[in-house]
């Protein structure tokens, strides 16, 4: 619990200490590791939009491929921003859109080219 005491001990620094009257979350109360580790799986969230979590590459930890297939599964995809490996320093919308639109061409060409194979 080394980043709650760490911001814990900045809040309590000049000028922040002179304006902050109270600690809402988790609360001055809980100081010992457990409890502290317990406020944080209660109220900790990202205020950044999640990536990574079907990160794009050929390493052992990659789940889709350059062409956003599934590895190890036919006829899937993953389009959308969970393929990025790590979050942008931006808004995620502009790449996501950047991402659907070259998963759309890239599912228009691998369409048509089965079509034309027909």
């Amino acid at each position: 619990m080394d980043d709650i005491n760490v911001a814990r001990r900045i809040a309590g620094q000049a000028p922040l200490v002179s304006v902050i009257t109270e600690e809402y979350v988790p609360g001055a109360h809980y100081q010992s590791d457990d409890p502290l580790l317990e406020a944080a799986r209660q109220h900790s969230q990202t205020i950044y939009h999640p990536v990574g979590t079907c990160k794009m590459g050929q390493d052992a930890m990659a789940v889709v491929d350059d062409r956003l297939r599934v590895h190890g599964l036919d006829g899937l995809r993953v389009v959308d921003a969970s393929i990025m490996p790590v979050i942008v320093s931006g808004n995620t919308n502009a790449p996501t859109i950047m991402i659907a639109e070259k998963a759309a061409d890239m599912i228009k060409a691998a369409h048509s080219s089965h079509a034309r194979a027909s």
